[in-house]
Order: C-alpha cells, then structure tokens, then sequence
C-alpha cells in the first residue's frame, strides 16, 4: 500500500514503562521494535510523527524505541488521544489527511483515537502488527470492530508494516 508521506503521520500511542513492560503487556513489548523500525522508516521518508501518553505518563517513560524527537509533538490524555488535546490542530497544521495508527492498548487508545480519526474525516490506516493490547483476542477485536463499525470501518484500512511503502 502506497502512502503518501508528506499528507500522513504516524501516531505512536501510549508506548511507555506503565503499558509496555513484560509484567502486564508482554504483547506490546513484542511490538515495541517493529514500532521502532517503522518509526525509522517514516522519520527518514519525512512523514511527520505524534507520539502520546497515559494521564499518567512521562516523557521520560517512553519507551527507547519510540521516543520522541526535538520538535516531535507529545499529547497526554486518557483513550482518545483527540480528547482535550490539540492532536486536531497538530494534524490540521500539519496538512494531514491520513493518519496510521499504532501503539497500545488496541482497545483503548489505538481503536479511541483511530475512531476519533475517522470520525474527523482523515482517513486511517491501521498495521495490525504496530497495535498490542494484553491479549490477542483484544487485538482482534479491535481489528474487527474498525472494519466493520458503522461511519468509521469504509475510513479505516488494516495492514501490516511491510505492506506499507512510501
């Protein structure tokens, strides 16, 4: 799949200590390096990044293979990363028009912001192998319910990260 770099960016949720560790999401830390090699890839093709927090996160909690650059935006809040942040203004500022979607916990911030994505009209597109939750039935399920939800499944597209090219 095709992406256009310069009209995309890529959102590198929650990925930090609190909901990334071995003890309570052994899943995302699996992910966490295919995140980061993905995240090397869109850097140098020049497609802007946003990476966001938990409430109660720290920019110093991230993990290393997600962390932010100087002049990367960072947004904090609880599922839906849209929710009183400026992730709008960021993205509108930004020219974007598509958004692909990582990070943990699928059923929380991946699937809340993805939804608040489509619902604000970007288009979304999703790597199932960038998204983690503490279970695979939870990642499953998500992958099924932003396909097929009403308004949000025809904006969104699932993939894996080496399908995607730029």
């Amino acid at each position: 799949m095709e992406v256009n770099a310069t009209d995309t960016a890529l959102l590198v949720l929650d990925i930090e200590e609190r909901t990334c560790n071995m003890e309570t999401r052994p899943r995302c830390v699996a992910s966490a390096p295919r995140i980061g090699e993905f995240l090397a890839r869109a850097r140098a093709a020049g497609m802007p990044v946003v990476h966001s927090l938990t409430s109660k996160g720290t920019p110093d909690t991230i993990l290393p293979q997600a962390l932010p650059l100087p002049g990367e935006p960072i947004v904090q809040s609880t599922v839906d990363k849209f929710f009183r942040t400026d992730l709008e203004a960021i993205l509108e500022k930004l020219g974007v028009h598509t958004v692909i979607v990582t990070g943990t916990t699928a059923e929380g911030a991946v699937l809340h912001t993805a939804t608040g994505a489509a619902m604000r009209g970007l288009t979304v597109i999703v790597p199932v192998d960038g998204m983690s939750a503490a279970t695979l039935y939870a990642e499953q399920y998500t992958a099924w319910h932003m396909v097929n939800a009403p308004v949000i499944g025809p904006n969104v597209t699932l993939t894996k990260f080496e399908l995607l090219k730029f």
